[in-house]
Formats: structure tokens, sequence, C-alpha cells
């Protein structure tokens, strides 16, 4: 049986936790109606509303790549099934197949994980995808080679990187990713997604040879 001294001591200890917790619920829900707005009746989270500069960051982009980009803001339902609207740096003559392609993703509600510019990573790769983030334009290489990728002219885009990871040579990108099919925002050959992009022009990595890239579209300049 307690004594009166313990059940005290659990009691107040119970109340700690409920307080903290509830400390924690206001924060993030302090948070997330700071960065949202209302749109048709309905909240739509903010997941970033950069500038074109902010989006373009500290990267040593040369004036000819960037005088032919664009920052798209488009909107998505997340992994939380709530509404988000998040932000592409993409080529500007792919930003029409963009907006239309986010349309319809966000009419079929096909969950993305986040959509950020990769300078709010500090542009790099690894931990964009590890962050599942879905973006475009990144001043990179194709990994392992002195090739600049499509992602250096804003002309390619990864989704859910983090769900639709690289596989090469039975290695796995990013490192500790999955590829299960029956995980909503995973990208399939029977997916809406491959069948948007295609009918527009793009191709997809996922129908590669050497490498399966699930997470990649692209669209090069002819």
């Amino acid at each position: 049986m307690l004594t009166l001294p313990i059940i005290f001591i659990f009691f107040v200890q119970s109340l700690s936790v409920l307080i903290e917790i509830d400390a924690i619920y206001y924060s993030l829900n302090k948070e997330i109606c700071y960065q949202s707005e209302i749109q048709d009746n309905k909240i739509v989270i903010i997941d970033s509303e950069l500038t074109f500069e902010e989006a373009c960051g500290n990267q040593k982009i040369s004036e000819a790549v960037r005088n032919n980009l664009t920052l798209v803001d488009v909107e998505y339902y997340s992994l939380d099934n709530s509404l988000h609207r998040g932000q592409i740096l993409i080529h500007k003559t792919l930003a029409k197949d963009i907006i239309e392609i986010f349309e319809v993703i966000k009419k079929e509600k096909f969950p993305i994980g986040k959509a950020l510019p990769v300078s709010i990573y500090d542009w790099s790769d690894s931990a964009s995808m590890l962050d599942n983030n879905t973006s475009a334009l990144n001043f990179r290489y194709v990994k392992g080679t002195k090739i600049l990728s499509s992602h250096a002219e804003g002309r390619a885009i990864d989704v859910n990187p983090l769900l639709n990871p690289q596989i090469k040579k039975g290695k796995v990108y990013p490192i500790g990713a999955e590829y299960n099919p029956k995980i909503p925002g995973t990208i399939t050959k029977e997916s809406f997604l491959v069948k948007e992009f295609k009918k527009r022009g793009w191709s997809w990595g996922g129908d590669w040879q050497r490498s399966k890239d699930y997470q990649h579209f692209e669209k090069r300049n002819k």
C-alpha cells in the first residue's frame, strides 16, 4: 500500500510531465500558426517563403544559370495529411510543368515530405535527402564524377528522396533510406506521377539500367 508522501511525490511528478507536454504542444502550435495562413477555409502550413535571392543563397551560381532560374510556390499535402506550401527553384522553361504537376499532386493528395530550396541546407544534398526534401536546383556534380548534374541548371527534381532512394551496385543513397512501394509517397513505374512527368517530356531515374534513382526526374535542354 502506497503511503501518503509517495502518492504526493508521484502526483507532483505526473503533474510536471503534463505541464511539460502542454508547453511543448503550445510551442509547436504557436509556431505552426505563425507559419500558416487561411485559404478557402483551409489552413495552409508554410514550409518555405524565401525570396529569390535567399533561395539562391551564397552559392556561386553563374549569371547565365541564375538568369534562367525562377522560384515557384507549390502546394501539397504532406505526411501529416495537412496542406502545405513550399518552393521549388527551377529552370524558367520548366516552371509551367512543375506548377501543373504539383496541381495534380495536390489533387491526388500524393504526400510530399516538404519542398524547400537546398540553400536552406547550406547546399548539402545529403542533408536535404535525409530530410526527405523535394528540390530541384543544386549546383553539384553527378556522384563519383566531374560531370555537372542536371540539378546544376535546375533541369531536374528529386521527389521524396528518403522514400525514393537511388540504388546503385547494391548501395542505397541516401544512406539509411529504404525503397518500399507500399509506403505513401513512394514512386513506382505505375505511379500517376511518372506518367505526368513523362507526358511533358521528362525522363525518370527509375527507368535507368545501371542504377535506379526513383526520386529523380529530369528534362534536358534539346
